[in-house]
């Protein structure tokens, strides 16, 4: 079945809701008239009533009766609308109008009139209202004289059928306007949906930046504009990112490519000996081992970043791992004259390997930036309810414009010096990122002139 819109649904709901409002006063209002009717026609014939008895009660004997019904009908006989039946005290029929049958007696005595119930009933195809009341002679030892008095509701009926008729005609309507301006009001209501909707659809890998405006829009669909541009806002970045991921390996894949096509077309340009082959090979092989380790860790990286990359956790000793790289690089920190340092001690839950690993690439890339002569610094404390711990190395300051794109994929401060000897693939800044990402931790930096520290937060 076709899904109804929305602007469709709120129309609905509202003609329901107010043709439901619209029945009910209606109903309230015919209620109403018609309990107003009954009052009038009570009122009227109460008063007949007492008219009645006064002239009842001037009879003495049951003789008397047949006088004063004559009287009776002759006082109410310009009342066309007005019917009588009168009972003796011996429930004898007295007089009736004739054409008109009464129901059976039984009505109320006493001297509140008000309580007697109004008699509702049709005959001949007429519908009348009428009250019965019990009206002692003057000797109370012969009875009570029931007199039955009603109104041919005729009049009222008809008013009653018109008024029906022309109210639900009115209910009908005004529902159908009711709906009318609903559907017009929503419409209106819910142009800045659509002008969002318009926004959204306009949005290509080439317009990115669009965001739909959050002043213009009501403020229930504020926090709707604005959750969709923060989405925009990280899409664009995801994409800028990807964008620039695939310009960068692209980029590093060439060089190794192109060396070796080069090489490999220059060693079969024409027959060379056993040494010259062995030295192409040897070479290329050095490229084999660059793209297999770039490769190794682009899956690293996508592995951590979609939580994938941690096998199992273990309390791991961060100044033991850190010294154990040490006694790694101290030959290489003893060539250059560089200062190794570890203070302070603390314990975190994590992956062994893959937090060595990240400490690894700090250290190594602190010794390659490291002047000879200098010191390297790695200070471990509790802060805050974290374990901090500060790689830092003395050396050139990094520009501020380049510390906020240290973490990003084959990002280099200096292209330069890149593919210089013992020049990564420009990943491992990456990697620490995703490995402190992935136990819930955080790494950052910070470089001054004559020095710079990396620091690597983890939760306690």
């Amino acid at each position: 079945m076709p899904r109804l819109s929305l602007t469709a649904r709120l129309t609905l709901l509202f003609t329901t809701a107010s043709g439901a409002v619209l029945l009910l006063l209606g109903w309230v209002v015919l209620g109403a008239i018609e309990r107003h009717f009954d009052d009038l026609d009570r009122s009227e014939l109460t008063g007949k009533l007492q008219h009645a008895e006064h002239i009842i009660g001037a009879a003495r004997t049951p003789q008397d009766l047949a006088g004063m019904v004559g009287q009776l009908r002759e006082a109410f006989s310009g009342h066309h609308d007005l019917v009588m039946a009168v009972r003796g005290p011996d429930q004898a029929l007295l007089f009736a109008t004739p054409g008109v049958v009464f129901p059976d007696s039984g009505g109320a005595s006493g001297p509140d009139r008000a309580a007697a119930p109004l008699q509702k009933w049709t005959t001949e195809g007429r519908r009348f209202h009428g009250l019965e009341w019990g009206m002692p002679m003057a000797p109370a030892a012969h009875g009570d004289v029931r007199v039955f008095l009603a109104i041919d509701s005729a009049h009222h009926d008809d008013f009653m059928h018109d008024f029906r008729r022309t109210l639900w005609l009115f209910v009908a309507c005004a529902a159908l306007m009711v709906g009318l301006l609903g559907w017009f009001a929503a419409r209106r209501g819910l142009a800045p949906l659509r002008a969002m909707r318009e926004q959204a659809a306009a949005v290509t890998a080439q317009s990115l930046d669009r965001r739909v405006p959050t002043q213009a829009v009501p403020a229930e669909l504020a926090d709707l504009a604005t959750t969709l541009n923060e989405m925009l806002e990280r899409l664009e970045d995801a994409f800028r990112r990807l964008s620039d991921f695939s310009s960068d390996l692209a980029h590093e894949l060439r060089t190794p490519i192109s060396n070796l096509m080069m090489q490999t077309q220059v060693v079969l340009s024409r027959p060379r000996d056993a040494g010259i082959y062995r030295d192409i090979l040897e070479s290329n092989a050095e490229e084999y081992e660059r793209l297999a380790r770039m490769i190794s860790d682009m899956l690293f990286l996508a592995k951590a970043e979609n939580g994938l990359a941690i096998v199992h956790r273990e309390p791991v000793d961060l100044a033991r791992e850190v010294q154990d790289l040490f006694d790694f690089y101290e030959a290489l920190a003893d060539e250059q004259a560089i200062r190794l340092d570890v203070q302070g001690a603390g314990v975190v839950l994590g992956d062994r390997l893959m937090l060595r690993r990240a400490l690894n690439n700090l250290l190594s890339n602190a010794l390659r930036h490291t002047p000879a002569g200098g010191q390297v610094a790695v200070a471990i404390v509790r802060q805050e309810g974290q374990i901090v711990l500060t790689v830092e190395n003395t050396g050139e300051m990094i520009p501020a414009q380049h510390l906020a794109r240290l973490f990003e994929r084959f990002y280099r401060a200096d292209p330069s010096r890149q593919h210089a000897s013992g020049e990564g693939t420009g990943l491992g800044l990456a990697i620490t990122q995703a490995i402190l990402r992935a136990h819930k931790g955080d790494v950052g930096v910070a470089s001054h002139p004559g020095r710079t520290a990396f620091t690597l937060r983890f939760p306690f």
